[in-house]
């Protein structure tokens, strides 16, 4: 099988928050908010696990321009469908002073059920993701794809964080979702697979061990979709910008790919330690962009900047067949320099030390280029 017998589309899914505009604190309305929200976009909206919260996804992209197009158009009658409620929409990890225990889990059986399993991770799960599906039809090759792309999950992460805020403190994360999100027993980075039998074999025992209901709530950060052909990424902060997120879906998408094309001249692959992974992908939400992170196959700490260059460069003959190098390198090198989501966050509390304005930013932002 070669690239050309797959397309490598993409979806691209965003959980966003409901804002009250008066006290800047999470809004149970989805219940109000979703049925305006569907009747401009039907079933490309959905509720998620907290009331307080409402998730789009994008129909399948074929191209950058694509997926720019559908997330403008998404997040424009999102935010529409919230005002008309008298809301707003924000699009963060975190929401940075709202608490958990104020949130209330919507009433569908998958959240019911999650409740019932997870208890107090259930009740605490008030966070917020972007989700990047890569269409590969081949489940066998996506076992491979994913065994090479592990080693590239922490500068996705450190890219797109935007969760430093948690309960009202700054937490000292770039990314507490991913803290928060890690204490879930099937999160993180997956294993090695040496087949899709393998893999397939590992779901079943989980699934007949009671250790999970079925194989959709297996939440690693890189999976193989269940209910669809593609291999879904998971790692990344929910983006506050539109631009944001197209970067994380082109790098998602060249990342796919590469793996892809290495899989199939059948190359060797770096085995690095599952611990290994779990530090990087640990330092990349702690540290974001601000720091050192980890090159896990050199086995180093290396600067951010130079871990995000090696990245674009394994991705760059990829990102220019697609014709996407120019706009992904420009969004990355603009991230770098002015900072992810976390470090926009922090600099507006720095400066006012209101955390009503730090919500008035992500509300800004999620909006940008939309209107």
């Amino acid at each position: 099988m070669s690239s050309q017998t797959e397309e490598f589309t993409i979806g691209v899914e965003e959980e966003y928050q409901i804002i009250n505009p008066v006290t800047r604190e999470l809004s149970s309305r989805v219940e109000h908010v979703l049925p305006k929200a569907q009747k401009a976009l039907g079933e490309e909206v959905q509720p998620e696990a907290q009331r307080s919260q409402i998730e789009i996804g994008t129909p399948i992209c074929r191209t950058l321009a694509d997926v720019r197009s559908e997330l403008v158009r998404l997040r424009r009658e999102v935010i529409a469908a919230a005002a008309k409620d008298g809301n707003q929409i924000a699009a963060a990890g975190t929401h940075p002073f709202s608490h958990w225990d104020e949130q209330q889990i919507t009433p569908k059986e998958r959240y019911q059920s999650l409740m019932r399993d997870y208890q107090q991770l259930t009740r605490e799960l008030v966070i917020f993701g972007c989700h990047v599906h890569v269409g590969i039809s081949d489940r066998s090759v996506a076992i491979q794809v994913m065994n090479r792309a592990r080693v590239w999950l922490s500068p996705l992460l450190a890219l797109s964080a935007s969760s430093p805020f948690w309960l009202g403190t700054d937490t000292g994360y770039a990314s507490y979702r991913t803290e928060i999100w890690s204490r879930w027993p099937l999160s993180g980075p997956p294993l090695i697979f040496e087949s899709v039998a393998e893999y397939e074999a590992l779901v079943q025992a989980l699934v007949e061990t009671k250790s999970v209901a079925e194989a959709t709530k297996i939440y690693w950060d890189v999976r193989l979709s269940e209910r669809f052909p593609t291999i879904e990424f998971r790692v990344t902060d929910i983006c506050q910008t539109v631009d944001e997120a197209v970067m994380v879906a082109g790098l998602v998408r060249a990342l796919a790919r590469t793996c892809y094309e290495q899989a199939m001249r059948d190359e060797p692959f770096p085995a690095v330690r599952h611990e290994l992974i779990r530090a990087a992908i640990w330092r990349a939400a702690r540290y974001g962009l601000d720091e050192d992170l980890i090159d896990v196959v050199a086995m180093k700490a290396v600067r951010a900047r130079d871990l995000v260059e090696s990245f674009l460069t394994f991705l760059r003959p990829s990102l220019e067949e697609y014709g996407d190098w120019d706009e992904v390198s420009s969004l990355v090198y603009e991230t770098m320099q002015q900072g992810n989501g976390a470090t926009r966050q922090r600099e507006v509390y720095k400066r006012t030390g209101r955390l009503e304005d730090v919500v008035d930013l992500i509300v800004r932002e999620t909006a940008k280029g939309v209107a």
